[in-house]
């Protein structure tokens, strides 16, 4: 056991946050705690860890370590990123400083000094903790972590300060996995980083060896790392077994169930309301009426279910179909900037999307995602190429930012602008059954919080009755239940989709193909989020360097030795291929090793994996090297 809570109760003022709450971590849990915007999570974080005493119940913790990643955590602005990094190992850098200092000492000092078995002992001791605590492996195990999680082509020497939020919080995840606590508490891990990025960091924790407690609105995440999960709900903790998807289902079942518990009860309660009322007053029953009475007394109550929180209605339709061809991008290329500040983000792009179809479009963050949605809905002019669309599409777009909306209307306003033929009634039906209700709909725009201008965008976006629909980042500040209620729009959307998206728990749930961008082009991939991540580990490595075309010699006369020694060349590239072959398997195989989550947290075996693996690159570059310079001769 690391942490146990017992009928904890907290409030702010008049309003209780936490009521009730008990349970336990121990130490090889993997928790995940959700919960709707002010439920209460980071309060429950803030008494986990310490900073924040309860009100009522019982804390009990063990003698363990506990790292918590704040969603703005504090790092040192006054370090480089490496120092940050080293900083963690403070203790053990300051032990090889004595060692070092110690060696000194014992080199200066004679065997008979009656000193001289004093340094040798403080020096043994202090190498066998050094030692024990895998000191040697500092460095290596800071490159991991800092590549894993995206800094392999950021200078270390970078100061704390000059980076975006984003990167921060990436480095202070890298500096709590270096610290490894026994119980590593996240809250929004995954906000500002990439696919791969989120593809390591998943593998590192399912193979960390402490206990986890992670708040996160990603379900996929959710669904890989957790094996149960922690509800915040009423103010009150529900815990479920197993994974995010496991939730889903047993938090179905559990208020069928209560439901269904409470009904029976309330036909038994009021048939023992009703016996009492007939049978009290007689003589001849009053005794049996007096025992249903104590009965009914002494029930423990079945609490009716709260309903939960009314997700959207989201219901996408449309009017027309289009033709087959929806559309075609021929040989585009996008750029951004002006004048000497111009950068081509993508060039000689060819896309084809025909009816109803559903296409999920991925690529490295800044690879022109959102650029290339703009350029196709017409908001941005592209540097060359083709855009044209089919007869009688309708395209209705979901956009990133709020650039369209006007942060002085109202809600009401924004929406009655866009569409004045609609009474004000038919328009408030459409806001509330995104969750827009009551006073609400007369907030400005600009008053509204991120979740609500989403419902809002959702709400322009159902009234459009577009038969193609092209969104970038709709799952963007919306809480669990919208996020399932647009799973299920989106699959039920008989249109044709286009969707930019870091959802991958929505991307395994509506496309039929995954569209990845490059600089020079789109590759398609058929099916979910999970059949491209197989294409993608299922792709050849790159192919082995090829000779370059050799002129046709002007003379064909070679005497007998140069023809040996061509000969003896020839074998020799060949032999060297086959090397070269072998060493690039080998490469390819410590490099998977050592990103395993595995090896990564047992330092010594990634030590000695980084070790062959710089010995198999060093024999791989002479190789090649010799290799080039046969061929030159050839």
């Amino acid at each position: 056991m690391i942490i146990s809570l017992e009928n904890i109760e907290k409030s702010f003022g008049a309003a209780p946050v936490l009521r009730g709450v008990s349970a336990r971590i121990e130490d090889a849990d993997r928790i995940g705690l959700i919960g709707r915007n002010g439920a209460g999570k980071t309060t429950l974080l803030n008494i986990l860890y310490g900073s924040l005493e309860p009100d009522g119940g019982t804390v009990a913790r063990a003698d363990k370590t506990i790292g918590f990643l704040r969603q703005n955590s504090g790092l040192s602005s006054g370090n480089t990123i490496w120092e940050e990094m080293r900083s963690v190992f403070a203790p053990l850098l300051e032990a090889e400083r004595e060692l070092r200092a110690l060696e000194q000492q014992i080199a200066q000092t004679p065997v008979e000094d009656p000193g001289y078995s004093q340094l040798a002992a403080r020096y043994a001791h202090l190498q066998g903790l050094f030692e024990q605590r895998d000191g040697y492996l500092i460095d290596v195990k800071i490159r991991t972590v800092l590549s894993g999680m995206g800094f392999a082509d950021t200078d270390p020497q970078t100061p704390v300060e000059v980076l975006s939020g984003g990167e921060k919080t990436r480095l202070a995840i890298c500096k709590l996995l270096l610290e490894q606590p026994e119980l590593l508490i996240l809250d929004e891990p995954t906000n500002h980083l990439d696919f791969r990025t989120l593809n390591w960091l998943e593998d590192y924790l399912l193979g960390y060896k402490g206990a986890l407690l992670v708040v996160s609105h990603d379900r996929y995440f959710l669904d890989k790392i957790c094996t149960s999960i922690w509800e915040l709900e009423n103010h009150e903790l529900i815990t479920y077994p197993g994974n995010y998807s496991r939730y889903v289902l047993l938090k179905e079942e559990r208020l069928e169930r209560q439901q269904k518990e409470w009904e029976i009860q309330q036909r038994q309660i009021a048939e023992m309301e009703e016996f009492i009322a007939r049978n009290i007053v007689r003589a001849s029953t009053t005794a049996r009426a007096q025992s249903r009475r104590k009965a009914l007394e002494k029930m423990e109550l079945v609490e009716r279910p709260r309903p939960p929180a009314r997700p959207p209605k989201l219901r996408f339709t449309y009017r027309r179909e289009p033709v087959k061809d929806v559309l075609t991008v021929e040989n585009l290329t996008l750029t951004v900037g002006e004048g000497m500040e111009r950068r081509t983000l993508c060039s000689r792009l060819n896309f084809h999307v025909t009816r109803g179809e559903k296409i999920a479009l991925v690529g490295a963050n800044g690879i022109g995602k959102t650029t290339f949605l703009s350029a196709l809905v017409g908001l941005v002019t592209p540097q060359s190429g083709r855009i044209e669309w089919g007869v009688n599409t309708e395209v209705s777009y979901f956009e990133q930012e709020e650039f369209g909306l006007h942060s002085n209307k109202t809600a009401l306003d924004e929406l009655w602008d866009r569409f004045p033929q609609k009474t004000e009634q038919e328009l408030r039906t459409v806001l509330g059954n995104m969750g827009l209700t009551g006073d609400a709909v007369y907030k400005k725009v600009g008053e509204l919080s991120g979740g609500e201008r989403a419902k809002l965008k959702f709400a322009i976006l159902t009234l459009r009755c577009g038969n193609v629909l092209v969104m970038d980042e709709p799952t963007n500040h919306l809480d669990l239940a919208s996020k399932e209620a647009l799973d299920k729009a989106l699959q039920e959307y008989t249109g044709t989709l286009l969707v930019v998206s870091h959802d991958r728990y929505l991307l395994n749930k509506f496309p039929d193909k995954i569209a990845e961008m490059h600089p020079d082009g789109i590759q398609i991939y058929k099916g979910n989020y999970d059949s491209y991540l197989a294409a993608k580990n299922a792709e050849p490595p790159a192919p082995k360097p090829q000779p370059p075309e050799k002129p046709a010699k002007t003379s064909s006369y070679r005497g007998k030795k140069q023809r040996s020694e061509d000969a003896a060349r020839r074998r020799e590239i060949s032999l060297l291929e086959q090397e070269i072959e072998r060493l690039e398997g080998e490469i390819a195989r410590l490099q998977g090793e050592i990103s395993s989550p595995e090896v990564a947290a047992d330092y010594q075996r990634l030590q000695q994996a980084c070790d062959t693996l710089e010995e198999k690159q060093k024999a791989y570059d002479q190789a090649l090297s010799r290799w080039s310079l046969l061929l030159e001769e050839n």
